[in-house]
């Protein structure tokens, strides 16, 4: 970690912040507005009170990024809606708890004194019950705030753009300046806001004219970063054109997503980059015109999209996927890159020498005594159905891991065998033998450009798109793999290298 990586980091956290704060304020909000005459009216209707909780409480044991990827089929789009109703459910339970147990513990002395000297009842409650019980419902607000703020930071996954970022480009591509920039920001926007709570209750509280105005300045700030994302955004179509660019949660999908930011911006767009979505949430926003363009591959297309499980030839399937594309969903596929990210399944030499293994097949011999870790998606994908049943394989450990972590797994024997990528430098690195997958019972996985329906209808976007097709080989993308993932260096400078290859070559 040095000094440049961090400046480099802190370059982009005004967009990331301020898109994580508009996400944080209007949640908890909304939370507010939501919950607090909820938990009022419930202290009232004593029967709704048991329902009412158990439900709150049900709601908030769903883990954040599993109540975030629900929200996606919900409502049949990503980014930030999905992100907002989440944490919006997310902080209901803390606000209504602590309203209705503020309320429940005002001493029933005080309400009796209260109507006692001819109180309504809704005078009461506002003039005496909620008064008092305000510390509690605040406390319950702040509480709220630090777990909407730290729950924020999942919605990177269903195309929200948040200090997320920071920490899953960071963790797959071992950048420790951005996981420390994120997390540091993170602590940080959680203890202003916590702050601004406090400091509204105070001003509640005394009514000094000074403190509140004090507080509707650090709120109009507040709102006013939020919102400054929103201000720097073009609209695609017009003059300043806005392009999505969606990406999956590994290191060579961040360096090309760069690679066509930068293309775009040298062709006068905007580039607005959705970072670390899974297959199928990308491929949907992609069929919904919420993201413009990405990089797929054509077996995962094949089986995961198309649910094919037959192989016909390499050129066969990119000619049928593309057709297919654009006959159901009007995705336009501008080409092949020219290189093929395939799974294989990859084992340290040291075992490869010491059981004699080359192929699948001499693996499936001995599978039953080893463990395998693969990424997020492999053992749900259809390819590993085909690939098990192709070889027989039956692991007595199957290993769920972040895409870097696998490396290190293997490496420190923590698993024997991984779903390594064919175009990931580290197999070299860490001295892993790829077995041959004699049976080819896995399809071919060519990158290719995919664009959306409305995105195909601009032909200056299509044609900019078209100077990196073909220009990517094996070997360069590897090697630009390499200089993330072994080298260290950041996802700008691997793009750099490519981008440099491709104009050598068009020279």
């Amino acid at each position: 970690m040095t000094y440049s990586s961090i400046t480099e980091q802190l370059q982009l956290l005004p967009y990331y912040l301020g898109s994580h704060l508009l996400l944080t304020l209007l949640a908890l909000m909304a939370g507010i507005l939501i919950c607090v005459p909820c938990g009022v009216i419930i202290t009232r209707i004593k029967s709704l009170q048991w329902p009412t909780l158990t439900i709150a409480g049900i709601l908030q044991t769903i883990p954040g990024i599993a109540l975030l990827a629900i929200m996606v089929p919900l409502l049949g789009r990503i980014g930030f809606l999905p992100a907002l109703i989440a944490l919006i459910i997310y902080s209901v339970l803390p606000i209504l708890r602590n309203t209705v147990t503020g309320i429940l513990g005002v001493e029933k002395s005080v309400i009796e004194a209260a109507r006692g000297i001819g109180m309504t009842d809704m005078q009461s409650l506002f003039k005496v019950e909620l008064p008092l019980a305000l510390p509690v419902i605040v406390a319950g607000i702040r509480t709220a705030a630090v777990w909407v703020v730290g729950t924020a930071t999942l919605a990177t996954p269903v195309g929200a753009t948040s200090l997320g970022n920071y920490v899953f480009s960071g963790l797959q591509t071992q950048n420790i300046s951005a996981i420390i920039v994120g997390c540091v920001a993170a602590a940080g926007l959680a203890i202003i806001i916590d702050q601004t709570i406090r400091l509204t209750e105070k001003t509640v509280s005394r009514r000094n004219f000074r403190l509140a105005a004090l507080t509707a300045a650090i709120i109009l700030i507040l709102f006013a970063a939020g919102l400054s994302p929103l201000a720097n955004r073009g609209n695609f179509g017009e003059a300043n054109k806005m392009v999505v660019i969606g990406s999956k949660p590994f290191t060579e999908q961040y360096i090309l997503t760069q690679l066509i930011a930068d293309n775009l911006s040298g062709n006068g767009f905007d580039a607005d980059i959705r970072s670390g979505m899974g297959s199928i949430i990308l491929f949907e926003a992609v069929t919904n015109n919420e993201v413009d363009c990405y990089v797929d591959y054509t077996g995962t297309i094949w089986t995961y999209v198309m649910k094919r499980s037959d192989l016909p030839a390499r050129e066969g399937i990119l000619k049928e996927m593309t057709s297919w594309l654009k006959k159901e969903y009007g995705i336009l596929c501008v080409g092949a890159l020219g290189f093929e990210n395939t799974y294989a399944l990859a084992v340290r030499k040291e075992t490869a020498n010491l059981h004699n293994l080359n192929t699948i097949n001499d693996l499936s011999r001995l599978s039953a005594g080893f463990s395998m870790g693969s990424d997020y998606e492999f053992f749900t994908r259809p390819e590993w159905k085909e690939l098990k049943a192709a070889y027989n394989l039956n692991f007595k450990d199957l290993i769920t891991l972040d895409p870097t972590l696998m490396y290190s797994a293997i490496a420190q024997k923590q698993v024997d065998v991984i779903s390594a990528y064919s175009t990931d430098g580290r197999i070299v690195d860490y001295d892993l033998v790829v077995l041959d997958d004699t049976k080819q019972a896995l399809p071919p996985y060519d990158a290719v450009l995919l664009l959306s329906d409305k995105a195909a209808k601009n032909p200056k976007l299509s044609r900019s798109l078209k100077s990196i097709i073909g220009e990517i080989g094996d070997d360069a993308m590897r090697n630009a793999n390499k200089i993330v993932d072994v080298d260290r260096h950041s996802v700008d400078s691997a793009a750099t290298y490519l981008k440099n290859l491709i104009d050598l070559s068009e020279e």
